[in-house]
């Protein structure tokens, strides 16, 4: 069962040397092909921001009573109605807001997605599209998550991540 309720309000927030800490996730997967088989392209989830001025991965708060893989789990379920498995953290970032006009430490992590929800918390105020690499680096309105959306694919394409692929799925 999935809540369909976001968390709101800042009163459980992380802060690092007067900086909210936020988390985000790539939600990416591997394209189907016309045979329902899965190959090597990769797609990744793009989400409209509840303004609507452009695109961007799901990222929020990473509060008090959580670990910040499960702030990144649940950021991806509020804002993508995806669910999967957080993968080792691509990195740290520090930005500043532009409507908040303060500075904020953002992590950001892959989140290999299982599962697509019909209905999830912010369905009502976002969009999601999936999109290529080069069409998510595009479209995103963030210096910091393209960044990380390029250490994702290096990772993705290095042959220690084949090799480790390939033994996985032999087992």
């Amino acid at each position: 069962m999935v809540c369909l309720i976001s968390r709101s309000g800042r009163e459980l927030q992380r802060y690092n040397m007067g900086r909210r800490q936020v988390v985000g996730c790539i939600p990416y997967r591997y394209k189907n092909g016309n045979d329902s088989s899965i190959n090597d392209e990769l797609e990744v989830l793009v989400i409209s921001s509840q303004k609507g001025q452009g695109l961007m991965f799901p990222k929020g708060g990473w509060e008090l009573d959580e670990s910040v893989e499960e702030a990144a789990m649940r950021e991806s379920l509020e804002e993508a109605g995806v669910v999967g498995k957080v993968e080792c953290e691509l990195g740290r970032w520090h930005f500043l807001s532009k409507s908040q006009g303060t500075f904020y430490e953002g992590h950001m992590f892959p989140l290999l997605v299982k599962e697509q929800l019909d209905l999830w918390p912010e369905k009502d105020v976002r969009q999601r599209f999936w999109m290529t690499v080069d069409e998510a680096r595009e479209a995103c309105l963030h210096w910091w998550m393209k960044e990380a959306l390029d250490i994702l694919v290096d990772r993705l394409s290095s042959p220690s991540r084949s090799e480790e692929n390939v033994a996985t799925s032999s087992l």
